[in-house]
């Protein structure tokens, strides 16, 4: 890790400034109204023109906005600074149009870094290709359990802005950080921060895996106390030695194994720091039992590694981590345990809407029938199918890239019997879970984990885990 005096960023007078701002949306509304309430002459721009942009828009224009639909491209005379939804990308011609005018471009997540005031809380940052959510809900279920004032915020749900900007006082936030919002966020300086994981993911927006890398490697920049990375996944650990923090920041690994000195781990059943404690060399402190996380497969007993390292990284004490954890209770559709019918678990990770996800909640069970597919994103399966071969009973196909997974099924596991549903109607998940039952035998596990996005079929993933768990229940009821 390099280390340099980091300055805290420049305030920034709004006052009578021209801002534009690119997108409507969740993150583009809200800033609009906070840089028209600092005496900003604000322009929104926005590529579509649908109903919902249109009332969007009208509420905006009420205020005094100028909004332009229909037009993202071009750079709106006079502009001394955008700021843009996460989700656009960086090669679209209105940033290439900033670049030649000499425009800054900053991320609603730039926005609310620059607008904390003086006596602002301290940043817990995360980031990584998966478990983002999870770990910030933990360490914010962890933070609460020492008594201090904070708040799941981000990527997740609640606005950085209204928690910056927001009546309610703050002591410390746990900020969840998708690479989109860390390209646009130059001068964020977290307390500590975690990279949980590293897999292509979202590369059509960013261009390459090392561009993808090198945003989320962003999020350790000028961390103050620690910078968490993952001792299974060295890319990780990669992005902390190329980082410039402040003097004294020290690498903290997490593993599933017996730690080593500066890092958290796994033995006999129990969390442990090597990190924060007196004399690390010889002592070790324990956090709280693997069955105090839910659920305890492999990978969420790593994101509450990472959760507790941030927090310990806080100074909470070891007593909290454990409370937290045992008053977490994890999102719908992450692993959730929805029945079991005549000896056979069915558990929904509909969440897992990438191969990286899926191979860590195929790594949770076995013997598995494994209920898969969907839209690929120009994801490949070779490499999942590969890991998991070992693990599965049988195979139901869903979805529009559901050949992709045969195929690979068919080179590398070609003894699995494979069932492929060739229909995206309504009653599609209902006959993959009549067919899957026909294959599981008691002592299974039935596993929805489509390591594919669900759009095809369903309205989002959320969507897709419901009818699934509609179908399993009703395979209950049945028996009853």
């Amino acid at each position: 890790m390099g280390s340099g005096q980091v300055t805290s960023s420049e305030p920034f007078d709004f006052q009578g400034k021209h801002v534009t701002v690119a997108g409507l949306g969740v993150s583009g509304v809200p800033a609009a109204k906070v840089l028209h309430g600092l005496g900003a002459i604000v322009t929104v721009v926005n590529d579509g023109a649908d109903e919902r942009a249109r009332a969007q828009a009208a509420d905006l224009e009420a205020l005094g906005v100028t909004v332009r639909l229909g037009d993202g491209e071009t750079l709106p005379e006079g502009t001394d600074l955008i700021v843009t939804a996460p989700g656009w990308q960086p090669d679209k011609p209105l940033f290439a149009a900033a670049e030649q005018a000499g425009v800054p471009v900053w991320g609603d997540v730039e926005l609310a870094w620059r607008l904390r005031g003086p006596d602002a809380a301290d940043w817990l940052a995360v980031t990584g290709t998966n478990g983002k959510t999870t770990t910030v809900q933990m360490l914010a279920s962890i933070l609460k359990a020492a008594g201090l004032r904070t708040a799941a915020v981000g990527n997740i749900g609640v606005s950085l802005l209204d928690a910056v900007l927001g009546e309610e006082q703050y002591d410390v936030l746990a900020v969840e950080l998708s690479s989109y919002q860390l390209h646009w966020a130059p001068s964020l300086r977290a307390h500590s921060a975690a990279v949980l994981n590293l897999a292509p993911d979202h590369l059509d927006w960013h261009g390459s895996m090392e561009a993808y890398a090198a945003d989320k490697g962003r999020i350790y920049e000028g961390n103050r106390i620690a910078c968490v990375y993952n001792v299974a996944d060295k890319a990780t650990e990669d992005l902390v030695r190329e980082a410039d923090v402040e003097e004294g920041c020290r690498a903290v690994g997490f593993t599933l194994g017996t730690p080593a000195p500066s890092q958290l781990g796994v033995v006999e059943g129990i969390l442990v720091d090597r990190a924060f404690v007196e004399n690390r060399q010889k002592n070790a402190q324990e956090l709280a039992e693997v069955a105090d996380v839910d659920p305890p497969a492999p990978h969420n007993i790593a994101n509450a590694l990472a959760a507790a390292a941030l927090a310990r990284a806080y100074g909470v004490p070891a007593r909290a981590v454990r409370d937290g954890l045992r008053a977490f209770t994890p999102d719908a559709h992450r692993i959730a345990h929805v029945a079991d019918v005549d000896g056979v678990a069915w558990i929904d990770d509909s969440k897992a809407t990438n191969t990286h996800a899926a191979e860590a909640s195929l790594a949770a069970y076995e013997p598995i029938v494994w209920i898969a597919g969907g839209l690929a994103k120009g994801a490949t399966f070779d490499e999942l199918v590969t890991k998991s071969a070992k693990r599965l009973r049988a195979a139901v196909l869903i979805g529009a890239d559901r050949a992709l997974i045969r195929e690979a099924l068919a080179r590398h596991a070609p003894e699995v019997p494979v069932v492929d549903l060739d229909r995206t109607d309504t009653g599609a998940m209902r006959a993959a879970v009549q067919e899957a039952r026909k294959l599981a035998q008691p002592g299974d596990t039935v596993l929805l984990a489509p390591a594919c996005a669900s759009m095809d079929m369903f309205a989002n993933y959320n969507k897709r885990g419901d009818a699934f768990a509609d179908a399993v229940r009703e395979l209950g009821s049945a028996d009853g």
